[in-house]
């Protein structure tokens, strides 16, 4: 599994490397942070037995490069359902962002994921998503959007997000 974050991990930033090269003209696009916060609402679904699911909170940080693709890391935690506790997960993703108008965009994110739950090893795998924003204001969004961060034989981890986003 964790080859598998490292594999993801490195395309992605063949590929933010790639994108940054290709703009290094006078006109290039500079590039712009952004932070967010979310609520996040996950499921553990245990294939064969019962699901767990809870709230918990999710931290985003990142950078777009232009008004395509970016790069953003997910940092997340709480929410308990009975025996089942989220320690954490942390992931790193290129996001790709289709704009519909000038304030509301469309995007995908593919990635890597590490996650704990509380008393278990941590589990990491290949990761993606999916969501939309709205730019209320020109530094402040509201989105959501729904990732798959773990995939494995025997259970899922997903989790429906909805936040702000400020840009610098």
């Amino acid at each position: 599994m964790k080859t598998s974050v490292i594999t993801a991990s490195s395309l992605a930033a063949l590929l933010v490397t790639g994108a940054v090269q290709a703009q290094s003209g006078p006109l290039a696009y500079q590039p712009s942070p952004y932070v967010g916060a979310d609520a996040m609402y996950w499921e553990l679904d245990r294939n064969g037995r019962s699901d767990f699911d809870s709230t918990g909170l999710r931290l985003r940080g990142g950078v777009a490069f232009n008004d395509y693709l970016a790069i953003e890391g997910h940092l997340g935690t709480g929410g308990s359902d009975g025996s089942v506790d989220l320690d954490y997960l942390a992931g790193g993703y290129v996001k790709g962002m289709l704009p519909i108008t000038q304030a509301f965009k469309v995007y995908g994110l593919l990635g890597g994921t590490e996650v704990e739950f509380e008393r278990t090893d941590s589990e990491s795998d290949f990761s993606y998503g999916a969501g939309a924003s709205y730019a209320v204001t020109p530094n402040l969004a509201v989105g959501a959007d729904y990732m798959r961060y773990l995939e494995e034989s025997d259970f899922d981890f997903d989790a429906a997000s909805i936040g702000l986003t400020y840009r610098f």
